[in-house]
């Protein structure tokens, strides 16, 4: 399940992603305009930033753009900045590995074996799904 910070934040990329190219939105605008309360938006915006995901401007014109094109920024991108691996055990994530204490060996571990071929397909379609497909979704 998505955090609701990641949430948040994917529906900011959204809002900018959905601006006139090379426009500078406010955080307040942001926050109306997508519907996240402004104390969240803010630390989500410097999180976001941070990953190189959107830039700012500062200043009485500036606020925050997309600094990656909208048709690269994936789901997967998004959900590992902020709620980790896509794998649902340390032992199937391919940036989060971790073994586990429980299991003898990991190659006779069938519960491996199955969530490694969720986490295949569960990221296959994150990567598939870019900001500018939902909005293309939603145009349609």
């Amino acid at each position: 399940m998505l955090s609701q910070k990641t949430k948040y934040a994917l529906k900011a990329l959204l809002y900018l992603a959905e601006q006139e190219e090379g426009h500078i939105a406010k955080t307040i605008d942001i926050s109306a305009g997508a519907n996240i309360p402004k104390k969240f938006l803010e630390q989500i915006l410097l999180d976001l930033k941070r990953a190189h995901f959107v830039g700012s401007k500062l200043g009485k014109f500036g606020g925050y753009y997309l600094l990656k094109s909208k048709y690269v920024i994936t789901l997967a991108d998004i959900h590992r900045l902020f709620d980790g691996a896509i794998a649902l055990l340390p032992c199937a994530s391919l940036h989060f590995y971790e073994p586990c204490s429980d299991c003898k060996t990991e190659s006779e571990c069938l519960l491996r074996h199955g969530l490694l071929a969720v986490r295949d397909e569960t990221l296959k379609s994150m990567q598939e799904i870019t900001i500018a497909s939902l909005i293309e979704k939603k145009e349609k």
